[in-house]
């Protein structure tokens, strides 16, 4: 998985200014992690636990032959797939529900229940490259890529697009598609 908007945070003793704290820590870092921006915030302030919403995006490139600049970063599809059925899926897990069905092994949170408030697939401009946007309060660990795994076999016809609803019913993670690959996953965003 990437992220293109991680929060972190940490404490630290007070004698570096928030400046130096980007500067430096971004010369510690290696290259394929920056730090943007720091802030200051109370210290019962917790990234993970005060997020009102989290949106991850998982990019599909849709092309008989995958992309050298895409591979690393896209799940190549190289049949057609149907969007609309991917879409219609997609719909059927917007609301508070039971989200067993895509809970990855090795979960530990406590209740498998969520609330999805978007899941929408997104084109952008680059031929053949598309997305699931999932936005939520909260989610299973392997939940989105669950979900695209599902939803993708829809849009690929091995189901159709109403047993999505059906799969999530059933609270059963042998009932939903495959675990999509980690490389298209980016948590895109989160707001608080």
């Amino acid at each position: 998985m990437h992220a293109r908007e991680q929060v972190a945070d940490f404490a630290d003793a007070g004698v570096r200014d928030l400046g130096t704290i980007v500067h430096g820590g971004n010369a510690l870092l290696p290259p394929d992690i920056r730090i943007l921006s720091a802030e200051e915030v109370p210290e019962t302030f917790d990234a993970r636990r005060h997020a009102a919403e989290k949106e991850y995006r998982y990019f599909l490139y849709l092309s008989p032959v995958d992309s050298v600049f895409f591979s690393r970063y896209a799940w190549h599809i190289e049949k057609p797939l149907d969007l609309d059925a991917v879409r219609q899926g997609l719909s059927l897990l917007v609301g508070e529900h039971d989200f067993s069905s895509f809970r990855g092994q090795g979960c530990t949170a406590v209740s498998p229940v969520r609330t999805v408030f978007r899941a929408e697939v997104a084109k952008h401009d680059a031929p053949g490259l598309f997305s699931i946007d999932v936005a939520g309060a909260g989610f299973l660990r392997h939940m989105v890529r669950n979900i695209v795994g599902t939803v993708v076999n829809a849009g690929k016809g091995k189901h159709s697009a109403n047993h999505v609803g059906e799969i999530l019913r059933e609270r059963d993670r042998s009932a939903a598609g495959v675990n999509a690959p980690p490389h298209g996953l980016f948590l895109w965003r989160v707001s608080y």
